[in-house]
């Protein structure tokens, strides 16, 4: 997990419990798993002994901050921040031990110490402290400039964005001196802006503070988890479904799972390294996949929400009965079959349907068979399942129960899958 940190943190970690913090800005209402990493150290220091703060970003998240961005973030309003903040405070309860005497984690709001803070007053309590040149050279920074100047970019970098390392620094120091925060951590693109508040820290009081980071975790493509870059895997099940998010950890590389599951889980070395030997041995398991979904799939859902996202895996893969399909919710039925042809048919439609064929052909419109011809000899050779009940003859009657009152699953050869919604 470890990327880099500043000299003597380790000796300050040792020394005895430590406070330490990393900012979550809410700019969406939700973590991703991109977050999620960084909570996760959090966690380890945490278990560690020392004190977890989660600082939501109520003021930074009204500016928008330039590390790893291509592009400016959109602002957001008060109302919708608040709104933010409440579902992301709600996704932090579930890893973090709020009570556990003096190492209780805590979450703290900059909002709260900014909103009095006025524009004037901040240049002569925090802006002198820092030259120009300093700001300047960090990477963040450096990056954005550098693609403005080569023409990748239509617009500058902002001076509301350009003072985002100030205010993050500010936050540092305030957490110093109010609450006694000696470290603050985050994924590695955080580098720069971290050691900006340990160098605030060092002007404005001559104390000493470190910074530590983990890995960026990133997608296949190279780019970073993060709500501006598209494309997220979600904490809340209504803007990722368990299903999908199950997905996502068991298609895996190999690679990644073997990377990813010293990351996400709590599981001890000893257990991963035998997981890892034994994944060597037979990849085409994909135990080490299976491990990781389990694991973050129960921590960030339930073990229900893991249950029902393996049985719907299942089907897909030829396994699973009607009991199965009936005992899926409306929303995992529709993740798992999101990506197949969906076909809208109207109910006096369906219930005026003489037989499977007439269904399959003509009133689904030759969606799914061209002509019932095509749909009897299919049927006769056994090829066509309707809720993973076999149809039995071309000339059987439409008699299958709707799955949630209005779906069913049609199943072509081995491969093709429909969805069927009677409305």
């Amino acid at each position: 997990m470890l990327h880099d940190f500043m000299p003597g943190t380790e000796e300050q970690l040792a020394s005895g419990m430590t406070a330490g913090y990393i900012g979550f800005d809410p700019t969406a209402s939700s973590l991703h798993i991109g977050n999620l990493a960084t909570i996760m150290l959090l966690v380890q220091l945490q278990r560690a002994g020392h004190k977890p703060l989660a600082l939501v970003g109520g003021a930074t998240g009204m500016i928008g901050d330039p590390s790893g961005k291509s592009a400016e973030r959109n602002l957001l309003d008060e109302e919708t921040l608040r709104a933010n903040q409440e579902g992301i405070r709600k996704q932090l309860e579930k890893f973090l031990d709020f009570n556990c005497g003096a190492n209780s984690a805590e979450i703290v709001n900059n909002y709260d110490w900014f909103k009095e803070f006025s524009f004037l007053g901040f240049l002569r309590e925090v802006g002198k402290h820092l030259t120009v040149n300093y700001m300047m050279a960090k990477d963040s920074v450096k990056k954005r400039i550098s693609a403005d100047e080569e023409g990748d970019r239509a617009e500058g970098l902002s001076f509301t964005e350009f003072s985002y390392q100030l205010i993050q620094g500010y936050d540092f120091y305030h957490l110093y001196k109010n609450k006694g925060v000696r470290l603050q951590m985050g994924a590695s693109d955080q580098w720069g802006n971290i050691t900006t508040g340990t160098e605030l820290i060092r002007r404005i009081d001559g104390g000493k503070a470190f910074a530590l980071v983990g890995k960026l975790v990133t997608k296949s493509d190279g780019t970073k988890f993060g709500k501006s870059e598209g494309g997220n895997v979600w904490l809340d099940a209504t803007l990722t479904s368990p299903y999908k998010f199950y997905q996502f950890w068991l298609n895996l590389s190999d690679e990644e799972a073997e990377k990813l599951i010293k990351v996400y889980t709590l599981l001890p070395k000893e257990e991963i390294d035998a997981l890892t030997e034994e994944h060597r041995q037979a990849p085409h398991l994909r135990i080490l996949q299976k491990a990781l979904a389990k694991d973050v799939t129960i921590r960030v859902h339930s073990e229900d929400d893991y249950i029902s996202a393996v049985e719907a895996s299942e089907i897909l893969f030829g396994k699973g009965d009607l009991e199965t399909l009936r005992s899926l919710r409306e929303d995992i039925l529709l993740s798992v079959f999101e990506g197949v042809p969906q076909i809208e048919v109207s109910r006096t439609s369906f219930q005026e349907a003489a037989t499977v064929s007439d269904l399959l052909s003509e009133i689904t419109g030759g969606q799914i068979f061209d002509s019932k011809g095509e749909a009897k000899r299919m049927i006769k050779n056994g090829g066509v399942s309707i809720n993973r009940q076999k149809v039995q003859g071309p000339d059987e009657e439409v008699k299958y129960d709707l799955l949630q009152q209005k779906y069913l699953v049609v199943q072509k050869g081995k491969k093709n899958y429909y969805l069927i919604t009677v409305n």
